[in-house]
C-alpha cells in the first residue's frame, strides 16, 4: 500500500514537515519551542506519543517536553536520566542514518536503566515491520559544534508499522531544524537574561554614581578628582563645594590649577613623595587671599572603566586647629611659659646643633686643609688629618696611599665633620676666640647673665612683682639684641644669650649694652625697683657639649659678680 501511494505520502509528509517547521521558529522562549517540538511530532508526523530529553549543564538528560498522553507526561516530565545510559542507548539496536532503533528483542535489557521511560501494552507483531509496543526510537538532536543538545524520542506510529525510508529521513529532518530552533531559543534566553543584567548592572552603577556624586558634592571635608599620568597630571578636574570654601576659589578656578601650584613651596618635597595610591601627607595649601591653610591629602585612584583612564581621588581634611595646637604644645614644652623665651631644654638643642665631637684644640685654616688633603702622604699628627672637604663621593678625588673611602685619622670624621655625620660632613666647625684680646676671630659667644638684688625685691613685694620684673628684663634683652640671636631663660633670675659672628670686644660691648638696659628702673603697680646685672661671656667650641660651654660662661660670670662690690653690683 506504501509503494503504491509513495509519492502521495512523500507530498503529504511534506507538506505537514513544511507547517510543523514553520511552526517552530515562531515561538518565542526555550520551553515554548521545546513543547512546540513534540506538538508537531504528534500532529505532523504520524506518531501518537513525543517526548524531548533535553541535556543539561552536567551532562545529564532531563525529560523537558511530552505531547500524546497526559497521564505518561504528568508521570516522566522532569525526571532525569544519566548521560552514560543515554550513550549506551544510543549505540545499541540499529543506526537509521542518524537515527536510533532499538528492537523489542534488543530493549528488554534497558527496563532497568534510569531512563524515563513509558509502557504502551498492545498484541505482538503480526508481520515483520509491525510496530512492537517496547520498541524504541530516538532521533538525537546536535548543536552546529557537533556537542549533544538532546534526544526526541517517539512511539506508537499511527499505522502502526515501523517507519519506511521517507518517513525516517522526515523524522530525522525535523530532528535537524528542532536543534536549530533550541539552539536559536537558547541564544534569545541567554541574551534576554544577559539584557536583564546588564540593565540591573546599569541600573547599579547609575544608583552607584549617584550615590558617589553625592558623597563627593556633600562630604563635609574637600573632594577632588586630578588627572593621572600625561601631560596634565595632577590637574584637578572636578572639586566639591567643601573644598571651594576651603580654599576660597570657585570651582571653575580651582580646575586651572593642580596640587603642586597651590602647594607651600616649602611642602612641595613632601607632596611629590606623596604615593598616588594610599598615600598620605600633611602639608599646607594657599589660600585666595594669600595665606595658607594645614590640611591631611590622603590619595586613592579609581578606574573610568575596566581598561579605562585612571584618576586620582584625593581626600582634603582641614586640620589647621589641630596643627595650631600642636605648634601652641610644641612652643609650650620648649619655651618659658612666664617670659615667652626658650628654656633650658630649647637653649642647649639650640647649642648642641652647633657642636660636634671634634677636639677643640685640633685646629685648620682654609690653607692648611687644602695642604693636607693635597699632600701624598699626610700625617696623621697635629693638623695632617683635618684636609679640605674631601667630597670623594663628588668627584672621584681619593689621596695616593689612602683605603677607600678615605678616612680622617681619630675617627672624627675629618674636616667639618662629627664622628656621626661620616668623614665628608659638611658642618662648618663653631670656633673660639684663643684669648680675651680681639685677634680677629669670630665666634659664638655665650653671655650668662645673672640679675643682682632680685632676691631681695621678691621677698619684699612678692612674686607677683618679681614675675613682672623677669618679664621685663627678658623683654629688654630681646630688644637688645639681634635678629637671629637667642635669649634664653635657664630659670629663676639667671638668662643666656647666645650671639653668633662676634669677636672677644663685640662681646663685651653686647654685655656691657645689655646690663645698661637692664639697670634703669622697673615700674610694677606704680613702684619703681631696680636690678643689676653680671654677665660672664663665654665662647662655644666644637669637641664641647653644650653643658660644658654653659658651665664655662657661668663660671665667668661669678668672677665677674665677684669681681664688683656689691652695692656697684646692685646698681641703684
Amino acid at each position: 500500500m506504501e509503494t503504491e501511494s509513495e509519492p502521495y505520502v512523500r507530498l503529504a509528509t511534506l507538506r505537514q514537515l513544511h507547517r510543523v517547521v514553520a511552526e517552530l521558529n515562531t515561538a518565542r522562549s526555550l520551553a515554548d519551542t521545546l513543547q512546540t517540538v513534540v506538538d508537531g511530532i504528534v500532529v505532523g508526523l504520524g506518531y501518537e506519543l513525543a517526548c524531548v530529553n533535553l541535556v543539561r549543564p552536567d551532562g545529564d538528560l532531563v525529560v523537558a517536553a511530552f505531547a500524546g498522553d497526559p497521564a505518561a507526561e504528568a508521570l516522566i516530565t522532569g525526571r532525569v536520566g544519566s548521560r552514560a545510559s543515554w550513550e549506551r542507548r544510543l549505540t545499541m539496536g540499529e543506526n537509521w542514518d542518524g537515527l536510533r532503533f532499538i528492537p523489542h528483542t534488543e530493549g528488554w535489557v534497558l527496563v532497568e536503566d534510569d531512563v524515563p521511560q513509558w509502557h504502551t501494552e498492545g498484541p505482538d507483531p503480526r508481520f515483520e515491520d509491525e510496530w512492537h509496543p517496547e520498541d524504541r526510537l530516538y532521533a538525537p538532536m546536535y548543536a552546529s559544534g557537533g556537542e549533544l543538545l538532546g534526544v526526541v524520542s517517539v512511539d506508537r506510529p499511527r499505522n502502526g508499522r515501523r517507519p519506511g525510508a521517507w518517513g525516517r529521513e522526515a523524522l530525522q529532518m525535523y530532528a535537524f531544524q528542532a536543534a536549530i530552533a533550541i539552539s536559536n531559543a537558547r541564544l534569545r534566553a541567554n541574551m534576554q537574561r544577559a539584557l536583564v543584567r546588564l540593565e540591573r548592572e546599569q541600573q547599579a552603577l547609575r544608583a552607584s554614581e549617584e550615590s558617589f556624586r553625592q558623597a563627593f558634592e556633600y562630604a563635609p571635608s574637600g573632594m577632588a578628582i586630578a588627572e593621572m599620568g600625561g601631560d596634565q597630571h595632577g590637574r584637578l578636574l572636578r572639586t566639591n563645594d567643601a573644598l571651594c570654601r576651603l580654599l576660597g576659589r570657585p570651582a571653575s578656578v580651582l580646575r586651572r590649577y593642580s596640587f603642586s601650584d597651590l602647594v607651600h613651596p616649602e611642602d612641595i618635597g613632601t607632596l611629590l613623595r606623596t604615593s598616588a595610591e594610599g598615600g598620605r601627607a600633611e602639608l599646607r595649601l594657599g589660600r585666595r587671599d594669600g595665606t595658607y591653610v594645614w590640611v591631611s591629602l590622603r590619595n586613592s585612584v579609581v578606574a573610568d572603566a575596566a581598561d579605562g583612564p585612571r584618576f586620582l581621588l584625593t581626600h582634603v581634611e582641614d586640620i589647621e586647629e589641630r596643627k595650631r595646637h600642636e605648634l601652641q604644645l610644641a612652643h609650650r614644652a620648649s619655651h618659658d611659659s612666664l617670659t615667652g623665651l626658650p628654656n633650658s631644654a630649647e637653649l642647649r638643642s639650640r647649642l648642641g646643633a652647633r657642636l660636634c665631637r671634634r677636639p677643640q684644640s685640633v685646629r685648620a685654616t682654609a690653607v692648611e686643609a687644602l695642604d693636607a688633603a693635597f699632600e701624598t702622604r699626610p700625617s696623621v699628627e697635629g693638623t695632617a688629618g683635618h684636609g679640605a672637604h674631601g667630597e670623594h663621593g663628588e668627584h672621584g678625588f681619593r689621596p695616593e696611599g689612602f683605603p677607600e673611602p678615605f678616612e680622617f685619622p681619630g675617627g672624627t670624621g675629618g674636616p667639618g665633620g662629627s664622628a656621626a655625620g661620616g668623614p665628608y660632613d659638611h658642618h662648618v666647625h663653631t670656633v673660639a676666640p684663643a684669648t680675651d684680646i680681639d685677634d680677629g676671630t669670630k665666634g659664638l659667644a655665650v653671655l650668662f647673665c645673672d640679675l643682682d638684688g632680685f632676691k631681695s625685691i621678691n621677698d619684699r613685694f612678692g612674686h607677683h612683682t618679681g614675675d613682672a620684673v623677669l618679664i621685663e628684663v627678658a623683654r629688654r634683652l630681646t630688644t637688645g639684641v639681634r635678629d637671629g640671636d637667642t635669649v634664653a631663660r635657664l630659670g629663676g633670675d639667671e638668662f643666656v644669650v647666645l650671639a653668633d659672628g662676634l669677636g672677644a670686644a663685640d662681646a663685651a660691648d653686647l654685655a656691657v649694652r645689655l646690663r645698661n638696659a637692664i639697670i634703669p628702673p622697673i615700674r610694677v603697680d606704680g613702684r619703681a625697683v631696680r636690678v643689676g646685672a653680671s654677665f660672664g661671656i663665654g665662647w662655644a667650641s666644637c669637641g664641647m657639649s653644650a653643658d660644658e660651654v654653659l658651665r664655662s660662661a657661668d663660671q665667668r660670670m661669678y668672677i665677674e659678680k665677684r669681681s664688683r662690690s656689691k652695692a656697684h653690683r646692685r646698681a641703684g
